[in-house]
């Protein structure tokens, strides 16, 4: 049977990166793993899923929450990282 973590295992995204897509758009794991393998694949996709990871960061620290603002940022920073097609402007 396969598991939500094989799953996630078959995404280009990081599990924390998964959980970020799923916060964002109130998603359970297993639907942000599977929007978030589909957004990497599509046109501008990458950069839509580090508008989201922006977007979460933001509210976090509109909520005071500074501990999950940084969580957050070491989350996009590893994105750009490992997909720099996800920079805005990049073509």
């Amino acid at each position: 049977m396969i598991s939500i973590d094989d799953i996630e295992d078959m995404t280009s995204l990081t599990r924390e990166e998964i959980a970020a897509i799923a916060a964002h758009e109130h998603l359970p794991d297993l639907n942000a793993s599977a929007l978030g393998d589909y957004m990497m694949h599509i046109h501008h996709g990458p950069q839509k899923v580090q508008a989201m990871i922006c977007d979460d960061i933001r509210d976090a620290l509109h909520a005071d929450d500074v501990p999950k603002a940084r969580e957050l940022y070491a989350v996009l920073h590893h994105f750009i990282a490992d997909h720099p097609e996800a920079v805005r402007g990049a073509e």
